[in-house]
């Protein structure tokens, strides 16, 4: 590594330290008083930023090389935590331990999680972009998110406007589900990192109908695939019905859904606010970008947030999701979103 890499990921850590001791205080009320276990690999520049930085924001915590320690000797640490400790899990990948499956066993014991996946799908000149994607403006996610899901919840109808293309919603709203640093109302503290969405869909998937523009989706292998020109898909009673300007990426997603589902149906609609992340600062892993400031819907029957009649959830296969060239977002008759910002 050259001196000036060398330098600039140092500034990266320090950036990461600071938004990481913002997030671990506002969000997660933690205290010296409480133990922290972090587990992480180095097997990316993401990994060695984060681990190196949760290390400087946790000087108590234990950390934990996971290529260094056996699976038994890793979960006799992280059986140490009790109740309101502190467990992250920092991941080129995603960890393994047998059937363990971690996030969920850490949170049977009402541990608080913070998960970094799949970090090694975003190059090194991307690292920038998911370091800012951990600052924590909790009087804007919070004030934001509980503002957009109270119109949410009442709003009888809404209409996406992708440049001339416009994508009506006929129906109610599910009620909508936070991801805003708040869990003071929720079973489980933490989840999957960086914050920052709201998301719900049609009470009634038939009543979505008309034409939206996407100008990137996430492709087979989970990474963010952007055609040269937006892709255009016309939608009847809440499926894609038909497709223009596609790509044999993107054709290659509708013909799996289709092949193992029938149809292609548009479930979710999020409503992404991190601000780190917009159409022109993007990351290549779709889990993380789909947090960016700006509307997606997923293609594929799989939500398990929501049951509707007629969806079990073991037939659902897919939930791809696709992000929309949003001029505007319309819940009533009130525009909440143009331009790239959120008006609420």
């Amino acid at each position: 590594m050259n001196e000036n890499a060398s330098l600039n990921t140092e500034t990266l850590i320090l950036t990461a330290e600071q938004h990481l001791k913002g997030l671990l205080s506002l969000a997660f009320e933690h205290s010296d008083q409480a133990r922290a276990v972090v587990v992480y690999d180095r097997r990316c520049l993401l990994s060695e930023i984060l681990s190196q930085a949760y290390s400087r924001a946790l000087p108590n915590a234990v950390c934990v090389d996971f290529d260094a320690n056996s699976p038994e000797e890793i979960l006799e640490v992280l059986g140490t935590l009790r109740t309101s400790d502190l467990a992250v899990l920092v991941q080129s990948t995603s960890f393994r331990l047998d059937a363990f499956r971690l996030r969920v066993e850490l949170f049977k014991r009402k541990i608080k999680v913070i998960e970094h996946p799949h970090l090694s799908r975003m190059p090194d000149a991307e690292a920038a972009y998911y370091v800012d994607s951990l600052a924590y403006d909790a009087q804007y996610y919070r004030g934001t998110g509980r503002a957009l899901k109270a119109k949410i919840d009442s709003a009888p109808s809404g209409m996406l406007d992708s440049g001339g293309a416009i994508l009506h919603y006929g129906s109610a709203f599910e009620s909508a589900k936070l991801n805003i640093g708040d869990y003071s109302q929720m079973a489980n503290v933490g989840g999957q990192f960086p914050l920052g969405e709201v998301f719900t869909e049609a009470q009634d998937l038939r009543a979505v109908n008309g034409r939206v523009r996407i100008f990137c989706f996430g492709d087979v292998s989970y990474k963010l695939n952007t055609p040269q020109a937006p892709i255009t898909l016309v939608i009847e009673q809440g499926q894609v019905v038909a497709c223009e300007d596609s790509t044999p990426a993107f054709d290659l997603i509708l013909s799996n859904i289709r092949r193992d589902e029938g149809v292609v149906w548009v479930r979710e609609l999020g409503f992404g606010l991190n601000r780190a992340f917009s159409k022109t600062r993007t990351v290549s892993d779709t889990g993380t970008y789909e947090r960016m400031c700006g509307v997606h819907i997923s293609l594929g029957a799989k939500h398990g947030i929501y049951g509707k009649p007629g969806f079990k959830r073991s037939d659902g296969k897919y939930h791809v999701d696709v992000f929309v060239d949003t001029q505007t977002f319309t819940l009533a008759d009130e525009v909440v979103y143009r331009d790239g910002a959120w008006l609420v």
